[in-house]
């Protein structure tokens, strides 16, 4: 059987448990698309031997009778995720050398599960970023293209979604602090979810702002997503955020009936500026859930328009915390100091050298936001709008509506290069739609839906009501079947 790399999650376990295919040719196939796509830059540590180790005990479990969903599927893991003895950097020439001595729990679960890992993916360093720019390890390259341009994959994920877009793997995981699972999402034409806050565990994810950050998984479709995320969630005691709660069947949920759901419309998210073919796609996208039974609300949602700022006191603030520990002493990067230098210049150079400018800038203003005279002006008051933006999901869930349905990104992939260096701020921009689904802790999925005038993937966003995946999963199947999203990158890497 050829083009294995190409199958999604549940094709490719139906035929490991029919024998039809081994997990070791779905690793070798994997892995040799993998080898022919440097241009692409998405997997950035590669751990061959392993995988194929790996797979070889996944087959055993199959023919064993012991076959988690999960079993035997090739996955890559973000680069943010610690990995036992393979390179664990965030991509960050601050973590240069580190081979952590444990595994993340949520990585550990799906090898718990029999899933393969075929290496670490390419991301923006620390996760602080909306393009894959930031990182040590240079861009991830989107594999749509236009006019012969290098199209950022999104970011902070994007090696991830770049790499399941290019079928270089059939899934990876992400994280998603502001919106860096679903916007990359949206900018490759893959899926996408965010869980809510506590449904995975965050231990052993490098910390980028810990009340935001959550894994999640980014696949082929919304039933592979819906089989991944099952095998990554589950209460863990090591993470003090990790919900105490049983992992329902998230697949069984896929009905495909959705008669009598209430999906709320937001006013606040039509925005001046917003693309015409956006709005279209977002008007096409509620007449599909309308066509398959659901009753479209128009909801308010007042306290929208202060997200952006509140995300970018808050994350930065959490960030310049947890990047304190960054310092040159114990691991990572250290500066080679000179005649005279102390501790203090140690950790100055160390800083200096090992964080990237993006990352400077938000350790920046997050310490000037919690510093004495300005923690009440900038970091409590975000705090308040925060709840305020919470209070107005709870408002709208506690009126009926079951989810709601907005744009995942305010355009199509840009090309790599033209916003990043020129306007950070207008960078920032890219997660207005997705950034208060983090701040109220709500689980949200990125769904393709179509294509823009240039044929660059386009992208539809639902968001739910906390811990109610499995509803989520079935909405966003819906939207994913009535949308019929096929199209694929034309091959140039």
């Amino acid at each position: 059987m050829s083009d294995l790399n190409k199958l999604t999650i549940a094709e490719a376990r139906d035929l490991l448990r029919a024998g039809d295919v081994t997990s070791v040719a779905l690793t070798e196939a994997c892995l040799a698309v993998i080898e022919s796509a440097g241009k692409l830059n998405a997997f950035v540590h590669h751990t061959p031997d392993l995988a194929l180790e790996r797979a070889k005990a996944a087959d055993a479990r199959i023919a064993a009778g012991d076959a988690p969903a999960m079993c035997g599927i090739p996955v890559g893991i973000k680069d943010l995720f610690c990995t036992a003895g393979v390179a664990s950097q965030a991509a960050s020439g601050i973590l240069e050398g580190f081979k952590p001595e444990y595994e993340s729990t949520v990585s550990a679960q799906l090898r718990d599960a029999g899933a393969v890992m075929l290496g670490k993916l390419n991301m923006d360093e620390f996760a602080m970023g909306s393009s894959n720019e930031s990182s040590v390890y240079g861009n991830a390259v989107n594999p749509w293209k236009v006019d012969a341009r290098d199209l950022t994959p999104g970011g902070s994920s994007g090696g991830s979604a770049a790499a399941v877009a290019a079928d270089l793997c059939l899934a990876a995981t992400g994280t998603d602090t502001g919106g860096s699972i679903r916007q990359p999402a949206a900018f490759t034409g893959t899926v996408g979810i965010k869980p809510t806050y506590g449904r995975c565990s965050r231990w052993g994810i490098v910390a980028f702002a810990s009340s935001l950050d959550q894994a999640g998984p980014m696949t082929k479709t919304v039933r592979d997503a819906a089989i991944m995320l099952e095998a990554m969630c589950g209460h863990d005691p090591k993470d003090s955020t990790s919900a105490d709660l049983p992992v329902p069947d998230l697949e069984a949920m896929l009905t495909g009936d959705i008669r009598g759901t209430k999906i709320g419309i937001p006013r606040e998210y039509r925005m001046d500026g917003t693309p015409a073919e956006i709005e279209a796609l977002w008007a096409k996208g509620a007449e599909m859930l309308r066509d398959a039974g659901a009753e479209i609300v128009d909801i308010s949602l007042p306290h929208t328009k202060y997200a952006l700022p509140a995300y970018y006191v808050i994350a930065p603030a959490e960030a310049s915390s947890n990047l304190a520990r960054y310092d040159g002493v114990r691991y990572g990067h250290r500066a080679t100091l000179g005649p005279g230098d102390g501790i203090t210049q140690m950790y100055e150079k160390t800083r200096a050298e090992g964080f990237g400018p993006e990352v400077q800038r938000r350790v920046m203003i997050g310490t000037y936001v919690l510093s004495a005279g300005f923690y009440d002006a900038y970091y409590n008051r975000a705090r308040k709008v925060r709840t305020l933006i919470k209070r107005d999901f709870e408002q709208a869930f506690a009126a009926g509506i079951d989810a709601i349905l907005t744009p995942a990104t305010p355009s199509s992939a840009f090309g790599l290069g033209e916003i990043a260096e020129a306007d950070p701020v207008q960078m920032y921009l890219n997660d207005v739609f997705t950034v208060t689904v983090n701040l109220a802790g709500l689980p949200g999925i990125a769904v393709p839906a179509g294509l823009d005038a240039q044929g660059l993937p386009l992208g539809l966003q639902l968001i739910g009501r906390p811990w109610e995946e499995g509803p989520l999963l079935r909405t966003a199947h819906v939207l994913e079947t009535a949308a019929g999203f096929v199209s694929k990158p034309s091959k140039w890497w």
